[in-house]
Formats: C-alpha cells, structure tokens, sequence
C-alpha cells in the first residue's frame, strides 16, 4: 500500500490591522483641512458675488431708499421705475446699437486674424517667425495709456474719430495680441498626425484641416471670442479718447453721462443702467459656454 500523503497545513492570513491612532488622526486632519477649505471657497464666493447682488437689489430700490443711513438688502417694496427710466431714454438705444456694431465688427476681425496667425506661428517654420512671436509679448506690456495720444492722431487723420470703424480698429489692434498667443496654443495642442491620418484617408490638405483639426479648436476660438467680447464691451478709456461726440457714445460713456447728468445722482437709475449692460454678457456667455467643449472630439472621428 502507498503511503498517504497529508497535505501541509496552510498558512492563514494575518488579521488585518486596525488603524492605529495616528493614521486615524491623519484622516481626521485631512477632512478638517478640506473642510476648512470649503469653508474659506464660500467666503470668496460670496464677496466675488455680492457686489453684482447689491447692484441688482439697489436697482430695485427707490432713491428715498437708498438714500437712508439704514441699507435694505431684500427689495421687498421695490419697484421697476429704475429699469423703466433706462428703457425709455432714446440714448441708451444710441449707445446699444453703437456697442453692439463695435463687438461685432471686433470679434469677426480679432478672432479671423488672431486664428490665422495662430495656425502660422504653430504649423509653420519661416524666417522672423521666433522676431513675431517675442512682438506679441513686447505689445502687450506696453502699457495702453501710453498710445493714446498717438493712436488718436492717427485715427484723426484717417476721419475715423467718433466712427464706429476707427473704435473697432483701436480694439481689434489692443485685443489682438493675446487673441493670438492664446490661439496658439490650442493650435499647437492639436496633433499635426491627425491631418496627416486624414490625408491618407484621401483628403485634401484643407478639407483635412477643416473636417479635422478645425472642430478641435472650437473651444480656443470660443474662449477667445468670450475674451474679445468682455474686452470690447466693457472698455471705458479708449472709448473716452475716440468717441468725444455725445451722440456717439457706447454703453460705458453713456452710463458715466447718466451719472453726471444730474446735481444728485440717481443711483438707482445707475444701478439699474449697469443691470441692463450686464444681460449681454451673460446671455453670450450662456449661448457658447456649451460649445466650448462640443468640438474637442468632434474633429477626430472621420465621418
């Protein structure tokens, strides 16, 4: 008979460990640390947003409300007459329609120059290519007040003084260099073998460029668009300088003519000027937030 063989006793696992009191109190001090941080985000948050909730409840008010020692944080007896005097004022519809030619003109102009120097800085190698590049960051730390004088004299020689045309073109020159550095590296970020997979495929290079590397810069034309846009819309100085006619004046000039049109200033009226030029700003940033992120695969998937 063969002997029978027993098998040898396994080894069992070990226990596992309870936490010992140190990595227990290193847990405890890390939530406290987040906590202290969510604590400290919520603070910023509410000082970044309270100044945009005392505009808006201010313009609710009436003056004999804001007027008193006493501020009133909830508008429970507001009314509208604020925002019905900005509506009613045929120069604020002035100003609008002169703000709104000097955005569209820009952004057409800043995004389609800004992208197409982009692609040459990033695809390209050509001679004075390193000479553009160290241009853009010279421009801009060169202070704008400083080109005032000149760029005046040169747009008053031009006719184009108080003209929607000479506003536009100061703007797309200030806006310009940072379009540019900021397209460039979207651009650059894009993968030149996507295009070069594409022309295998059997496309052209400009139909590989556009079916393929064009969606995936959507979002840096879109940032770029929200920046032009924020620039052009709420710039003041420049505008001061360029547009001395009253009659032609854009949405800042006009709410510093409303303030200093009267011996009191109704801050109300004010108040609720700066509510209404704000809605344009949020409405484009709600109409392309969305498609900030729409193109970033879009362009990598042959169709």
């Amino acid at each position: 008979m063969s002997a029978v063989t027993t098998p040898a006793p396994t080894t069992l696992d070990p226990a596992p460990r309870k936490p010992t009191r140190s990595s227990e109190a290193g847990r405890a001090q890390s939530r406290g640390g987040r906590r202290a941080l969510g604590v400290l985000a919520v603070v910023l948050a509410a000082m970044w947003v309270f100044p945009i909730y005392w505009m808006i409840n201010s313009a609710f008010l009436p003056l004999n409300k804001l007027q008193t020692p006493d501020p009133t944080f909830f508008p429970t007896s507001g009314t509208l007459s604020n925002f019905r005097r900005v509506l009613e004022d045929p120069t604020f519809w002035a100003a609008m329609r002169i703000s709104l030619g000097v955005v569209i003109v820009v952004l057409v102009a800043a995004l389609l120059f800004a992208f197409l120097a982009a692609l040459a800085v990033s695809r390209f190698r050509f001679r004075g290519r390193k000479g553009f590049i160290l241009t853009i960051l010279v421009v801009q730390m060169i202070p704008a007040e400083g080109l005032f004088i000149s760029q005046y004299q040169m747009l008053d020689g031009w006719n184009l003084v108080n003209k929607v045309a000479g506003l536009s073109l100061v703007y797309t020159a200030a806006i310009l260099p940072f379009t540019i550095w900021m397209l460039r590296g979207f651009v650059a970020g894009v993968p030149i073998e996507l295009e070069e997979a594409g022309m295998v495929d059997g496309l052209s290079r400009t139909a590989a460029f556009f079916r393929i590397t064009f969606p995936l810069l959507a979002p840096g034309l879109v940032a770029a668009g929200v920046y032009g846009f924020l620039q052009a819309w709420n710039e003041y100085t420049l505008a001061l300088v360029v547009m001395t006619d009253p009659a032609q004046r854009t949405l800042p000039l006009w709410l510093q003519g409303l303030v200093e049109s009267n011996r009191a200033t109704d801050w109300g009226v004010v108040m609720a000027g700066s509510a209404v030029i704000a809605i344009p700003v949020i409405v484009f940033f709600l109409f392309v937030q969305n498609k900030m992120t729409s193109g970033l695969v879009a362009g990598a998937v042959k169709g």
